[in-house]
């Protein structure tokens, strides 16, 4: 019998966060955004917080699988660009959505089509401004157990169940009562 990993909880003030702070129910993803079971997972995310509404509070963090992914960190990097100019979720979900093309120019071009300043992202990303807090999510993630993505924790467990909305969306509601 295997102990549960718990992680410390979404903290709003942090993480990039969907949904009400205040939700009984707290999922917390740590993704790659160039790993295509990452990316299989979002349409999952995407039904669980369209069903579960206020109830629930969605955290992503990162974690860049640099050796398999190389282009992962750089992609993390461009979230965080975008979320300093107010658009994290955007960004997020393009990344995923164009997981094959995330040279500069694409992120250029995606930042262009959110409305961001690309030159600015650009920039950013390629001085690797928010190098440290990508580095601390992992290591954070790494301190919680996770090994590779996606990995989730509900209510600051992790699970380890099917990936499938049935399977975690049946998890979520039971970790909640």
């Amino acid at each position: 019998m295997s102990a549960r990993i718990a992680l410390t909880l979404p903290d709003p003030e942090r993480d990039h966060i969907h949904g009400s702070a205040h939700g009984s129910i707290k999922l917390l993803e740590y993704g790659d955004y160039e790993c295509p079971f990452c990316a299989a997972a979002q349409p999952i995310v995407n039904e669980i917080q369209r069903q579960l509404g206020d109830d629930l509070l969605f955290a992503f963090r990162h974690f860049p699988l640099t050796q398999i992914h190389p282009h992962s960190e750089h992609a993390a990097e461009a979230a965080e660009a975008a979320d300093a100019q107010g658009n994290f979720w955007g960004m997020h979900h393009v990344l995923f959505e164009n997981q094959s093309a995330l040279e500069d120019q694409d992120i250029a071009k995606y930042a262009a089509d959110l409305d961001l300043d690309e030159i600015r992202l650009i920039r950013e990303v390629t001085s690797s401004v928010f190098a440290s807090r990508i580095r601390e999510d992992f290591k954070n993630g790494i301190r919680g157990g996770v090994n590779g993505t996606p990995t989730f924790f509900i209510n600051g467990e992790r699970y380890d169940g099917a990936l499938d909305l049935k399977n975690l969306l049946n998890s979520l509601t039971f970790q909640s009562t």
